[in-house]
């Protein structure tokens, strides 16, 4: 008897440190463009909830246009493609980092300087919109630590 009440409450306090998971944004950052007139590009992490969803768009007051896209290699060169909407299944982590998926931010205001916080706008097919707050980085300085 005494096995099994150990037991459970070692299961009753496992459960206590996870609940379910929650659709979520960490880990951002905007890259600011060397020159100017060129694109940001931002980069973050987001975490599934408990049932799948989509991202169908990230949007910014300080960019006139935003694309989320995918680098990828053909014929030997550098290339990157516009994506559609993004799956996010449930309990995921899907990462936009360099290499890979990204969000570039066209027409940024030109008075963002680094070390400005961007408020990052997350908009899902379930209807949730996520607000995050993306520092920004020179255009050859070392991401944020995490």
């Amino acid at each position: 008897m005494r096995t099994s009440l150990v037991l459970v409450a070692a299961l009753a306090l496992g459960a206590c440190g996870s609940g379910p998971p929650t659709l979520s944004v960490d880990k951002g950052y905007i890259r600011l463009a060397a020159v100017p007139s060129r694109p940001a590009v931002a980069y973050f992490t987001i975490h599934g909830g408990t049932a799948d969803t989509t991202l169908i768009a990230v949007s910014s007051e300080v960019s006139i246009k935003n694309e989320l896209h995918q680098s990828m290699q053909s014929g030997g060169m550098e290339a990157m493609k516009p994506l559609g909407d993004v799956p996010i299944p449930a309990g995921s982590t899907v990462t936009f980092a360099p290499g890979g998926k990204h969000l570039m931010m066209f027409d940024m205001n030109p008075g963002i300087k680094p070390g400005r916080a961007v408020t990052l706008t997350f908009t899902f097919a379930n209807n949730q919109r996520i607000l995050f707050d993306a520092p920004t980085i020179a255009a050859g300085a070392p991401p944020p630590a995490p």
